[in-house]
């Protein structure tokens, strides 16, 4: 019999100071007994202490740790402390969602995402980023069973942070055409109501790049919110492809040669502009939207010398050579990526 599982979150919970009611999420949730608490250097304070606190007041039992680095040797750290636990709960940002989601999935665990950022898709997707001798590898997870947003508190993050968020759900734009591209000439499988999610959801986000604002925790919500939604997108395509194209292969490559990359939704943002440019789409209003929200637009922006940009765009397309986009198999030449990044304004 051929069949498809899609697994969701069952629950999404989104609003200000809802971090404390986390206890009650997890009897609701029906679970019992032990859980794990993992959270980062800095989250821990921010939100991890209070999600304790939480599941304390609820009669829990609280297992903690707090990890900084999101690479193999820290996922293994987490699954051995997951002996005759019910549920994992990743109190941070991308590092320790990732790493929480993936140590969950491995151990045969469920897992809740409680992010203190909007920094990336990660919150709700069943993909988890690790770093792998320098690079980082996307790796099949399971999705959260329930998703805990303190809009309150992600309103409090640097604002950088949500502007990389942004950058990474507008960059769903390109992402769409490039399986699109690859759907028609390479026969890939294509979900229309996976594409058609994640369309709506960057088209609703850039027209709401007026209203992102630094503190506001309005703000906070619609990016949360998309990201969550993307995410789900991922979930219904059982693949990324509806949240990351040729965009992601360039955010990848410039963080294996850049002395120091910025962001990863500030990269995405600033290489959807130039592969929205290759497709012959309205770039400019991507270029736009980002300047409106104060995420980079340029190399100078970006903190990254032109020469590192012109290099990742010639490289891009050997980054998951099985993921066909606008940049082809065989790449761009020197003299078409400095076209491409000056005609953009990127250099």
């Amino acid at each position: 019999m051929d069949y498809r599982k899609i697994q969701l979150p069952r629950e999404i919970h989104t609003g200000p100071g809802l971090i404390k009611e986390t206890g009650s999420i997890c009897n609701e949730l029906r679970f019992k007994g032990k859980v794990l608490v993992v959270s980062g250097t800095h989250t821990s304070k921010i939100g991890g202490e209070q999600v304790i606190e939480s599941l304390e007041n609820k009669g829990f039992s609280v297992d903690n740790i707090t990890i900084k680095q999101a690479n193999m040797d820290t996922v293994l750290e987490v699954q051995d402390l997951i002996k005759d636990i019910s549920l994992v709960l990743g109190v941070g940002g991308g590092k320790v969602i990732d790493v929480a989601k993936l140590s969950s999935t491995r151990s045969g665990i469920n897992f809740i995402s409680i992010p203190t950022a909007a920094s990336h898709d990660g919150i709700a997707s069943p993909r988890a980023s690790i770093k792998n001798e320098g690079s980082s590898v996307s790796l099949q997870a399971a999705s959260p069973i329930g998703v805990i947003a303190d809009t309150k508190i992600i309103s409090k993050a640097p604002f950088r942070l949500l502007a990389a968020g942004f950058g990474d759900v507008i960059s769903n734009h390109t992402a769409v055409l490039d399986w699109k591209l690859a759907h028609r000439l390479l026969n890939v499988n294509y979900s229309d109501s996976a594409a058609a999610l994640s369309l709506m959801t960057s088209k609703m986000t850039l027209k709401s790049a007026s209203a992102i604002k630094e503190g506001l925790i309005e703000s906070s919500e619609v990016v949360v919110k998309a990201l969550i939604s993307s995410g789900m997108a991922i979930s219904i395509a059982a693949s990324s492809r509806p949240a990351s194209g040729a965009e992601h292969k360039f955010s990848h490559a410039l963080d294996m040669i850049a002395p120091k990359p910025a962001l990863h939704g500030e990269q995405c943002g600033v290489g959807t502009i130039m592969m929205m440019y290759l497709h012959g789409g309205d770039w400019k209003s991507i270029r736009n939207a980002l300047k409106i929200v104060k995420a980079p637009i340029s190399a100078k922006e970006l903190g990254i010398e032109p020469e590192y940009i012109i290099e990742a765009l010639k490289i891009a397309h050997t980054i998951r050579k099985d993921r066909y986009t606008i940049l082809g198999d065989r790449g761009l030449t020197d003299e078409a990526a400095l076209a491409l990044a000056r005609n953009t304004g990127v250099v």
